[in-house]
């Protein structure tokens, strides 16, 4: 169990990046949604020992995080949000490089865990290609390979599927979720549909705050009754932009669909079953919470 309370960052700049920050996470998939700048990877960074908070606390299981780094790093795998590479190097050489530099010393064991690692990600066929000649999705899962060395008890993935074509992010959501069952995965992101269809547990954070916590199912139980939607043309949105909550907007057939949160079923609207991107905005605009 990872356990952060009251966890508080603010920048020399005076940008408060985390404010009393409180979660509980267990085993299994976890998403952390929020937009850009909401403190995600301030977070991130932070349960990976690559920065201090101002105060507050982190534990996972018995490992102070904050004063134990080389405790928490000896479990711990990490995939930043911008992962960088050897171009020049092979995919299985510098695999093999990593495993030595966190303590895998025999070459035989050595060489059948990069096997491994190669194979669950679906890169053996490329171990000899130059990694400067991966794709963005293959770079990621040579990414989530590497962070799978050493068998870590806790793994974080900052905004894994950002810019992968939809092959590929499906792909990278298949891997993640082969690994999920055993160990925590904290997947941070502000693609809701990442954290619909892989988390069993979730929080949304917005300017360093966290909004929400919740299993998926559980949030959705809060707009129940409350997401009206209607069809409309593009120059009625502004009127209706001052007069209801707007959830969200599309384009539909030349027109615009509108989805809005009323505790009351506005006139001309209809019911429609909430889903995870109207709880995302319903709090992200503070119509509840």
């Amino acid at each position: 169990m990872l356990n952060v309370t009251s966890l508080n960052k603010t920048y020399s700049n005076n940008v408060v990046a985390l404010s009393k920050v409180n979660l509980k996470i267990g085993k299994g998939m976890f998403g952390l949604l929020g937009p850009n700048g909401a403190g995600k990877s301030t977070l991130m960074r932070t349960i990976a020992t690559l920065q201090e908070p101002d105060s507050g606390s982190i534990y996972f299981n018995n490992i102070d995080v904050i004063k134990e780094k080389t405790k928490m790093r000896s479990i711990l795998g990490f995939l930043p949000q911008e992962f960088g590479v050897y171009k020049d190097s092979s995919a299985e050489d510098l695999l093999n490089y990593l495993c030595l530099l966190k303590g895998i010393v025999d070459k035989k064991k050595r060489k059948e865990v990069v096997g491994s690692l190669l194979e669950m990600t679906n890169l053996s066929e490329h171990r000899k290609k130059k990694l400067g000649g991966f794709s963005g999705g293959m770079k990621q899962r040579f990414g989530i390979a590497q962070a799978l060395i050493g068998q870590p008890q806790i793994i974080i993935v900052d905004e894994p599927t950002a810019g992968l074509d939809p092959e590929e992010r499906y792909r990278f959501q298949n891997l993640l979720n082969t690994i999920g069952d055993n160990v925590t995965v904290i997947l941070s992101t502000h693609i809701v549909s990442d954290v619909s269809e892989l988390c069993n547990d979730m929080a949304i954070i917005d300017k360093g705050r966290v909004l929400i916590q919740k299993s998926p199912l559980e949030a959705l139980g809060i707009l129940e009754n409350k997401i009206w939607s209607k069809i409309i043309t593009r120059n009625e949105l502004d009127d209706y932009s001052s007069k209801y909550k707007i959830v969200s907007s599309r384009l539909n057939a030349g027109k615009v669909l509108i989805k809005v949160f009323d505790n009351n079923k506005p006139n001309g609207f209809e019911p429609i079953e909430p889903d995870l991107e109207d709880i995302y905005f319903s709090y992200i605009n503070k119509y509840v919470g």
